[in-house]
């Protein structure tokens, strides 16, 4: 029984409405909720710019994803994808690096779960919170990918939900004079305090950096090829919608806290979630926004830890990362990534509490850079993808990347823009700094496991 296990495949049990709600989930974080205000205050209502030039480049990312996700949807995705069409260190590099952002990243929702829990039973002490989280959301990746699919469909549609309310609610307050004794507030706030780009344009370049570290998770979409029941149909519809969604879901959610406040006060008071259900009169806003971004925050270590369980299991397929990984239990899971994750976020739960911060900041700094990174690789390895195919393969291409190829390389010339600008932001230097020293750690790690791997070879054949 156990050896048929072994040779058992990733089962594919994600509908196409589960793919569709990964992928929203995936493009909406506590940062719209709670973080949307720092990036206001960078660039005003210009910040509307930068979220639409950046939606471009994440919707050319995708389909540059999409395209080799339709042709080949494997589990791990973009890994495997660099492992085969630019070589195993690629893969190697892709699939660690992405797999200690979403470890990284599961540290700051766990301790965050406990921030949230606290506002209501502030007797509890954090730790307790960002355990039983872990231990929930280990148990539902485990059971099977169905369950990690429901469990993600429902606290993404509660986001979803949150902002749409919001929207309405505020359009309300725009046109209708709701909660405003019937006085419409217009549109003026857009441009009368210090006009529509009130820091100029190197406050719009600037927060382009913020602005594309809040779209890290998009690329979750690659990640269930492996799992959807169709994935092409599942993954074309959830790719090709990023971009409305973006422009629904940030720069509408965006620009109506603008109008309804001015942009130098926003955050100042609070929420603007918060600010915007109580103005109508909506009794226990600030409890209703407290329970949204904790479930945003649920739902993204759920993403998380589904994505470092499958990173893990395609590492060891490719023979970048220890075998005991490639084995899946009865339900067709990677049970034994999904608890090396889950443990190793434990022992960051404890580390949380005792290290200095800045040594957490440091560490955290990495992932701002693996978003980027693993960003770059989708792009190159997409043109390689193209260098493999014959002319007649090209066009059989099910879902090919528009303007290919010039569509590419502006999207990796914005990325790197995006990268020199982040020396001019304090606090996100470092990410300049520890990167490399992440990069040389993967680099060395590779030509040991390499040598290793050539020497076993070796004594095989003494010994045969």
């Amino acid at each position: 029984m156990k050896k048929q296990h072994e040779k058992e495949k990733l089962q594919r049990g994600l509908d196409n409405r589960h793919i569709q709600l990964i992928a929203l989930g995936g493009a909406i974080g506590v940062g719209l909720f709670y973080g949307s205000s720092s990036t206001i205050q960078t660039a005003g209502p210009s910040i509307l710019i930068s979220y639409l030039v950046g939606g471009l480049v994440i919707f050319t990312i995708m389909r540059a994803l999409g395209e080799m996700a339709v042709d080949e949807p494997v589990s791990g995705s973009f890994s495997s994808y660099a492992n085969r069409y630019l070589g195993p260190f690629a893969g190697y590099l892709t699939g660690w690096t992405y797999w200690f952002m979403w470890v990284v990243v599961g540290m700051a929702e766990l301790t965050v779960v406990g921030v949230y829990v606290n506002y209501w039973f502030p007797d509890i002490p954090q730790w307790v919170s960002a355990l039983v989280a872990l231990v929930l959301i280990s148990m539902i990746n485990i059971a099977n990918v169905k369950a990690f699919g429901e469990f993600e469909f429902w606290f993404a549609l509660i986001k979803v939900v949150a902002i749409i309310g919001m929207i309405l609610v505020g359009l309300g307050i725009i046109l209708f004079g709701l909660g405003n004794g019937g006085n419409p507030i217009g549109f003026d706030n857009l441009w009368v305090h210090g006009g529509f780009v009130p820091n100029g344009v190197s406050g719009i370049l600037m927060s382009l950096v913020l602005v594309m570290f809040s779209f890290g998770g998009v690329e979750l979409v690659g990640i269930t090829a492996g799992e959807a029941k169709n994935p092409q149909k599942s993954i074309p519809s959830a790719i090709n919608n990023v971009v409305w969604r973006i422009l629904i879901f940030y720069i509408a959610a965006l620009g109506i806290m603008m109008v309804l406040y001015p942009w130098n006060e926003i955050g100042t008071n609070g929420s603007p979630f918060v600010l915007i259900f109580d103005k109508i009169g909506i009794p226990g806003a600030a409890h209703i926004i407290n329970f949204v971004v904790l479930t945003a925050a649920l739902s993204a270590f759920n993403s998380g830890l589904f994505s470092t369980g499958r990173m893990l299991y395609n590492l060891s397929l490719q023979n970048n990362g220890p075998k005991y990984f490639g084995k899946l239990n009865r339900y067709g899971t990677p049970r034994r990534g999904i608890l090396f994750s889950s443990s190793i976020l434990l022992l960051a739960v404890f580390l949380n509490y005792i290290v200095p911060e800045k040594v957490f900041i440091y560490i955290s700094s990495v992932a701002t850079v693996a978003v980027i990174t693993s960003w770059t690789i989708i792009l190159i390895t997409q043109l390689k993808f193209r260098q493999s195919k014959t002319k007649d393969e090209v066009n059989k291409l099910a879902f090919k990347m528009p303007l290919h190829p010039i569509s590419t390389y502006l999207a990796l010339a914005f990325l790197a823009l995006v990268i020199v600008l982040m020396a001019f932001i304090e606090g996100m230097r470092i990410a300049l700094v520890v990167a490399p020293i992440w990069f040389l750690i993967l680099y060395v790690g590779y030509r040991m496991k390499k040598k290793n791997s050539v020497e076993s070879s070796s004594e095989n054949e003494n010994v045969g």
